[in-house]
C-alpha cells in the first residue's frame, strides 16, 4: 500500500487523486468521484470537497493509498 504524506492538516479528496496522478486534471478527478469509482475507507463517496485526515484510505483503479500526516 502507498502512502501520501500530508504537508497540511488535509487534503481534499479531488486534490489528492491529482496529486497521485491517478488523474489528469480536476475536471476528470470530478467524473470519477461523481461515478462512485472512488472509495474512502472502504465506502462510495461522491464528494470531491471530502476532507482526507490521517488515517483515512482511499480506493481507485484498483490502487490503495493511505493518507498519512
Amino acid at each position: 500500500m502507498e502512502e501520501f504524506r500530508l504537508k497540511d492538516d488535509h487534503i481534499k479528496l479531488g486534490q489528492v487523486l491529482k496529486a497521485l496522478n491517478l488523474v489528469s486534471s480536476g475536471s476528470e478527478a470530478k467524473m470519477v468521484i461523481q461515478d462512485g469509482q472512488v472509495c474512502v475507507n472502504g465506502q462510495v463517496d461522491t464528494a470531491r470537497g471530502r476532507k482526507l485526515f490521517p488515517g483515512d484510505e482511499i480506493t481507485f483503479d484498483g490502487k490503495t493509498v493511505r493518507i498519512a500526516k
